[in-house]
């Protein structure tokens, strides 16, 4: 019989041990400051949870996608924000599967005592957005490095990470059979970066995320630092985002056990007209009807991430895992917001804090529109809308 939770468990009692160790409005005044969570962080590198998925040569656990969706799902029950520290999970997968000896033996030990973060991709522009192929920031190649000149928009955790993963154009698109052809990965120095050739302009939002636009004036970077071969970084990136979406379903999924569980407790304990709310079938349904949702999304989830692992064509399950997610948290948000009433606004009930985390992935890391339309294309064979 098919139990995930119950294969985790281990996973989930230390995350909830090791988030049980801050105070209990650490995460509240985080957002209230707009800092960033180093202290959690730290204490996630320090036992080893952000080096998961760095093979056990290299210092890290060796373990799956699988059981890095667990992680970030339950960081964000706690009531934390995985968006902190995701990055590190899915950029890395761009690194192991592609990344050469050389690169692997440089980094991921580094990467795995906390040395170095790799925490940020660079890859939508301004004029781009989702239409990866279109990107217009250009490396060209000048003997031993590529000058690197464009713009990149939404990069995430930039400040707090040592290394980037850069999506870059080395040939035209004008000069290539395909589009996806002629894009190139490379790793990128953040520190060696930051002021000469790259420049790091921070973008305030609705949310304590730290995202920025960056601006490449003939930027350096070591030919040794090409993930891969020249040319093929498109499929590449696939494999950092097939796994990006999946984490994000597992950090939906999170939030919607949170926002659940939040209105359950409360729905049981608030009494108006001499009754708990919660025998009000008008709040029974709702919580009741996101609870099965939820289950259904919690699939999809480990289906995407037990493809991925195998190495399988995942593209499909992991949008549709990121679609189901993000929606059935959004639903339970709605719900837990709803019936805490005006409470939900006050700010020691956290609420609204993770009504507005969860909702912005109906808009990122891709737009539910945009997996419908893939979902269309792809899996029914409908024709492309665009």
């Amino acid at each position: 019989m098919f139990s995930p939770h119950d294969s985790y468990q281990d996973i989930r009692d230390a995350i909830r041990a090791l988030a049980a160790q801050l105070p209990s409005d650490y995460f509240r005044r985080v957002d209230e400051d707009k800092a960033y969570p180093e202290i959690f962080v730290n204490a996630l590198t320090q036992a080893g949870w952000l080096a998961a998925l760095i093979p056990q040569e290299y210092g890290g656990s060796g373990l799956g996608l699988t059981e890095a969706t667990v992680i970030m799902e339950e960081i964000n029950r706690c009531g934390g924000n995985a968006g902190a520290c995701h990055g590190q999970m899915y950029n890395m997968n761009t690194l192991l599967r592609h990344g050469s000896t050389a690169q692997k033996e440089r980094y991921l030990p580094r990467i795995a005592t906390g040395e170095l973060r790799l925490q940020s991709m660079a890859v939508t522009e301004p004029t781009t957005g989702t239409d990866t192929t279109q990107l217009k920031t250009m490396a060209v190649k000048k003997g031993d490095r590529y000058i690197v000149n464009g713009q990149k928009v939404w990069t995430s955790r930039v400040q707090h990470s040592e290394l980037m993963i850069l999506l870059a154009r080395t040939t035209p698109v004008d000069q290539v059979a395909r589009k996806s052809d002629g894009l190139s990965v490379f790793l990128v120095d953040v520190r060696a970066a930051t002021g000469n050739g790259m420049t790091i302009r921070p973008i305030a939002n609705m949310v304590n995320h730290e995202t920025n636009e960056l601006f490449f004036d003939n930027l350096e970077i070591p030919a040794d630092n090409l993930i891969g071969e020249e040319g093929k970084g498109f499929k590449y990136i696939l494999d950092g985002l097939n796994a990006e979406r999946t984490l994000i379903a597992a950090e939906c999924i999170g939030d919607a056990h949170w926002f659940i569980e939040k209105i359950t407790r409360y729905a049981n304990e608030r009494i108006v007209f001499d009754r708990p709310i919660g025998k009000n079938q008008g709040v029974q349904f709702p919580i009741a009807r996101a609870w099965v949702n939820l289950q259904a999304a919690d699939l999809m989830r480990f289906k995407a991430a037990a493809l991925f692992d195998a190495h399988q064509p995942c593209g499909a399950e992991s949008n549709m895992s990121k679609l189901l997610a993000a929606d059935v948290s959004w639903e339970a948000a709605n719900a837990c917001l709803q019936f805490h009433g005006g409470f939900g606004f006050a700010t020691e009930y956290d609420v609204e804090r993770k009504f507005r985390e969860t909702r912005l992935y109906q808009v990122a890391p891709i737009s539910t529109n945009m997996i419908l339309s893939y979902v269309a294309e792809h899996v029914l064979g409908l024709p492309r809308s665009f």
